[in-house]
């Protein structure tokens, strides 16, 4: 495979046919509309938080009764818990395909994830970072030598602006690489076998970001052979409170507890001037102090049973085809631009940013919610750089609702993020297609105002 095509899968494509969305918690909701009655809600912003699996939700309701103290007690509810917890981090590792020597650390989100590996970080290690990242990715270095590398255009610009960083640093020197795996903006896939293989042939390590991806595609740590893999349980239709990190162990069992505490020591005594000897676990309870989320980890575990066992490589057909069909209804609205890096037939998850030629976002975003019932996302994305460069400079403060922007010769303050996954009906996408084109012909049928610094109905 090509860079200037490389995508990160690591299953081969599959039939779409019979392949029915997943059932997800919230599906027959229905909410109220300014203009009158009420209509079944369209979730469009799964990049944020995908709603819980009905299977998750069940088997986190099955197991509640059962729940115990996890590592810590004899009786039968706590070994019951224990056993729960440990199968679970199984699961995760084999759905991640990691090596048998990695380690997989529940943790709290994918920001929590990174931030536990740049803690783990060796001295002098210099980290190398996309400006395209997410803010997770960008922010969580501190303490650290970081290169921030320009945006690339294309996939193979990709590659190579990190072989150009990578040849002029100090080859004696640890170093780490962080990359997304689809970019939680503009959902579009990135080279990250390519960019693994260029980070390890200049002795370089790499985590990647799966925040966006693993929701959409199967990963795989030894296909894609990338060091660490970071990822959130409420994007992968188990919204607990969970995240992981799974990788390599060494750095993870060199670094000092991230958290110190019950649960990382194995042994603690006091010593005769009144200090304190602890010797930590090497095991990923070194990272895992105090009480463990077992409900959140058993909730990520049961996510990823449920994918797998439902066909993940149909469900991302599908989801292919729904993008394909997004792309299309947006391409006949000329007033709409669809934000990219690398191209319009980039291949990309189920998330799409856009704008729209004379509305302000945060309007344009409210009237989809309060006149059809539909939920996306407006704003910056928690990615403020790749935003400011998708939309050609720097984005500024929103003006007053309804005030018009983005008129032909200026740019958009904000964009408008559409977002969906394998509990997505087809109808929700029409539905969001069909309402942008009734928005922009015909105008908002409802007047809005701004609070704290929002669109919102004005009733």
């Amino acid at each position: 495979m090509s860079v200037a095509t490389a995508q990160p899968l690591t299953a081969p494509a599959a039939s779409s046919a019979a392949v029915a969305p997943l059932p997800v918690l919230g599906r027959d909701v229905s909410v109220p509309l300014v203009t009158g009655g009420e209509v079944g809600y369209a979730a469009l912003d799964y990049a944020a938080s995908a709603p819980a699996l009905q299977r998750v939700w069940d088997d986190v309701a099955a197991y509640a009764p059962y729940y115990g103290s996890v590592h810590r007690g004899a009786g039968y509810l706590s070994q019951l818990s224990t056993d729960l917890f440990e199968n679970a981090r199984r699961t995760v590792a084999d759905f991640l395909g990691c090596r048998d020597t990695d380690h997989v650390v529940f943790t709290r989100s994918t920001t929590d994830s990174l931030n536990l590996l740049a803690h783990a970080l060796p001295v002098g290690c210099e980290v190398f970072v996309f400006e395209t990242e997410h803010h997770a990715a960008l922010l969580s270095w501190r303490g650290a030598r970081v290169t921030f590398l320009d945006a690339p255009r294309t996939p193979g610009q990709a590659v190579e602006t990190l072989e150009r960083a990578l040849a002029a640093r100090d080859p004696h020197g640890p170093a780490l690489v962080c990359v997304t795996g689809a970019s939680n903006v503009t959902g579009e896939l990135w080279p990250v076998r390519e960019l693994a293989a260029t980070a390890h042939a200049h002795g370089a390590r790499i985590v990647l970001d799966a925040a966006q991806l693993a929701p959409h595609h199967p990963v795989s740590v030894t296909g894609l052979d990338v060091d660490w893999v970071a990822f959130s349980g409420h994007k992968l239709y188990a919204p607990f409170g969970s995240g992981v990190l799974a990788g390599r162990a060494d750095w993870l069992t060199a670094a000092e507890p991230y958290l110190a505490g019950g649960g990382a020591s194995r042994t603690v005594a006091r010593r005769a001037d009144g200090g304190v000897d602890v010797e930590w676990h090497e095991s990923t309870a070194r990272h895992e102090a105090g009480s463990p989320n077992v409900i959140g980890a058993y909730a990520i575990a049961s996510a990823c049973t449920a994918l797998t066992e439902a066909g993940f490589a149909a469900l991302a057909a599908r989801e292919g085809e729904l993008v394909a069909r997004l792309r299309a209804g947006l391409a006949e609205v000329p007033e709409v631009r669809v934000l990219s890096l690398f191209g319009e037939d980039a291949p990309r998850v189920g998330v799409l940013s856009f704008v729209v030629e004379g509305w302000n976002s945060s309007h344009f975003a409210a009237a989809l919610s309060a006149e059809y019932g539909i939920g996306v996302r407006d704003g910056l994305f928690c990615a403020h750089p790749l935003v400011r460069t998708l939309l050609g400079g720097d984005p500024g403060e929103a003006g007053e609702c309804g005030a018009p922007e983005g008129a032909p010769g200026e740019r958009s303050l904000n964009a408008i993020r559409v977002s969906f996954g394998a509990g997505t009906p087809d109808e929700h996408v029409e539905r969001f297609v069909n309402a942008v084109r009734e928005l922009v012909t015909r105008g908002a049928r409802w007047t809005y105002r701004t609070e704290g610094g929002r669109c919102v109905p004005a009733v």
